[in-house]
């Protein structure tokens, strides 16, 4: 299977007129690295992304991974979103 990258899972997202599933799903693929490269900063800003969009699911996973991550990396990933919604 073909891997992603971040531009890559943004122009997925943007193509699926980023509904709250198709962002939890890059959650999912981030969080565990599964086809990307585990990437904890880029999981918690699809989480975060997906909560904005209504995704409860989202929001939990979001919860619970920020309290593995450090303050500088849970910036990290909302300054990400924040840009990425500001693209839209």
């Amino acid at each position: 299977m073909a891997r992603l990258d971040m531009a890559s899972a943004d122009m997925i997202a943007e193509g699926q007129n980023a509904n709250g599933d198709i962002l939890f799903q890059l959650g999912v693929m981030y969080a565990t690295g599964r086809t990307v490269p585990l990437d904890l900063v880029a999981a918690h800003k699809w989480f975060n992304l997906a909560a904005h969009r209504g995704s409860t699911e989202a929001a939990r996973y979001r919860r619970e991974l920020a309290a593995e991550m450090s303050a500088a990396d849970v910036a990290a990933a909302q300054r990400e979103a924040r840009e990425w919604l500001a693209r839209l």
